[in-house]
């Protein structure tokens, strides 16, 4: 497959400066970061939440960090639950299954950002199947997550 076009579309047109990056193939987030031996802490991974009216929210975090929900609702006031899997496959009906790009943006959804990406020099994200790569700097990152919300709600799970 390779980057959706939804999602190159979105990088191009608001001028995100970005590279591929091809590795073999892998299921997970932490398999991805195995297989091109990139550190855990520079892949971003995507979860979709919801809340109790129905209003999605993908969280962005490290791929070595897991989400702490009680701290995500403090900092949104809303309570949230994970998105069952079925629900969220039909929301990236053009990514492959699992491999969910974290830039809610090109869905039209609501986002935020965990605060320990932005100690990354380089991050990467999934770019809708489970063999390529997006690769940016953190001011490009930034400019990608220019106006979602952002905060420290996560924590790490693994070294």
């Amino acid at each position: 497959m390779s980057m959706t076009p939804r999602i190159n579309e979105y990088l191009n047109e608001h001028h995100i400066a970005y590279q591929t990056r091809s590795h073999q193939h892998s299921h997970s987030s932490v398999g991805t970061a195995i297989t091109a031996e990139i550190d855990f802490t520079q892949v971003a991974k995507a979860v979709v939440l919801e809340d109790h009216e129905g209003r999605k929210l993908m969280a962005v975090l490290p791929t070595n960090r897991k989400i702490n929900i009680a701290r995500l609702r403090d900092e949104l006031h809303r309570d949230f639950h994970l998105l069952h899997e079925q629900d969220v496959y039909k929301l990236f009906r053009d990514c492959d299954l699992g491999a969910i790009p974290p830039i809610a943006q090109a869905y039209n959804m609501d986002c935020i950002y965990d605060d320990a990406l932005m100690d990354q020099d380089e991050i990467y994200l999934e770019a809708g199947d489970h063999e390529t790569l997006i690769k940016m700097d953190r001011d490009s990152f930034r400019q990608l997550m220019e106006g979602a919300h952002h905060a420290s709600f996560s924590y790490e799970y693994m070294h």
